[in-house]
């Protein structure tokens, strides 16, 4: 290799495989940071950061996650506006579970993203489950360890 190219990864070059991270008893934030990393391809050698080098990653087990102190509670992760007066509504983490567990997981990863086209299309490569069933058992995913 000559040192004196830079490196860019191609788009015939990659090579995206598939993980399965188990989510109970994880930390939620913990969790996305690593889910994240592993979208972009940080995880890789040949990272490039204008270029999609990450793999696919499904995520089981999302009723399962933890969330540490009183975030359950105080904070309010999803906002949204109806388009009506005074229909600005929020949601806290807890109401969130209850209603799509795994809207919690996409929203932690999404926030944790670049915010450009990249994401928009990184983001798509994120499954998530609230059981163990999922229908990408063909893709033979790889079970992958988040580390605490």
């Amino acid at each position: 290799m000559d040192m004196n190219r830079a490196f860019i990864l191609r788009k015939e070059d990659k090579n995206p495989q598939w993980r399965v991270i188990d989510a109970k008893g994880q930390t939620l934030g913990r969790m996305a940071t690593q889910i994240a990393d592993m979208l972009r391809g940080k995880d890789k050698p040949y990272f490039t950061p204008h270029t999609d080098s990450g793999d696919y990653v499904v995520v089981i087990n999302a009723k399962d996650i933890i969330l540490t102190g009183k975030k359950w509670e105080d904070e309010n992760w999803h906002t949204w506006y109806t388009g009506w007066i005074g229909g600005y509504k929020t949601m806290s983490p807890k109401e969130l579970m209850k209603r799509d567990p795994e809207k919690l997981i996409n929203l932690a990863v999404k926030g944790m993203l670049p915010k450009n086209k990249l994401s928009r299309q990184l983001i798509k490569k994120l499954k998530v489950y609230a059981d163990e069933q999922h229908p990408h058992t063909a893709q033979k995913p790889v079970a992958t360890e988040v580390i605490d």
